[in-house]
């Protein structure tokens, strides 16, 4: 089974790492695993925290625009997908791969 696609990235605050995401397909909860991906972008991460209007919430459906935690950096139109659970896979792109996460 493939990754879902769930939306894209709208805006990035890469000062506190965080992103808004524009769900347009499926369902996002807190606890999925998530993959990112764009042109210099690609890594795997839980989903920690989601906020729509700065309160918390606990899932976002198509039509929702909502910011996430991000564990890297990520760019405006960067694809957010959805790991299932059979095909996860460990993440990371080249950068990541060698000079590792960013820290918190």
């Amino acid at each position: 089974m493939a990754d879902q696609f769930i939306g894209t990235v709208l805006h990035q605050w890469r000062h506190v790492g965080a992103a808004l995401v524009g769900v347009t397909e499926g369902e996002l909860r807190v606890g999925d695993t998530i993959h990112i991906k764009g042109h210099t972008t690609d890594f795997t991460q839980t989903l920690d925290s989601m906020q729509v209007d700065h309160a918390p919430v606990e899932s976002a459906q198509a039509g929702d625009e909502v910011a996430i935690a991000v564990a890297d950096r990520v760019r405006v139109q960067d694809k957010v997908f959805r790991v299932s659970k059979s095909g996860s896979r460990q993440g990371g792109g080249l950068l990541s791969r060698l000079f590792g996460r960013r820290s918190s």
